[in-house]
């Protein structure tokens, strides 16, 4: 396999990684939230739920470290590729109604001259 091709399953694979961080933090988000509102609607003491309410954002937090440990490795990844000589580019149509980064193929990288 030639390296333009392993890189391009590696930055696929990195991709899907970010964009699954991402939505974890979108969902315990939302189940804070949810949370939140729930105890309100139950008119009860904000005590009641206290403890569940840090362990969510205990794990957001972890969450938000994990996502910046990856952007990190992505930074690290761009120069793992141009030390083995693959010049790349990531092409996405971000003005693509509900683009999903965590599905990238062959088609979101092209070689590029220089």
């Amino acid at each position: 396999m030639d390296r333009v091709t392993l890189m391009r399953g590696v930055a696929g694979k990195l991709i899907a990684a970010e964009g699954t961080i991402d939505s974890a933090i979108s969902d315990a988000a939302a189940l804070l939230s949810e949370m939140i509102e729930a105890r309100k609607a139950a008119k009860v003491s904000t005590t009641v739920d206290a403890k569940a309410n840090a362990k969510v954002v205990e794990a957001m937090a972890a969450l938000s470290a994990a996502r910046t440990a990856m952007a990190e490795a992505h930074v690290e990844m761009n120069e793992v590729k141009l030390r083995l000589g693959v010049r790349t580019q990531m092409v996405v149509d971000v003005r693509k109604s509900g683009a999903d980064f965590s599905e990238a193929t062959e088609g979101h990288l092209r070689v590029v001259e220089g």
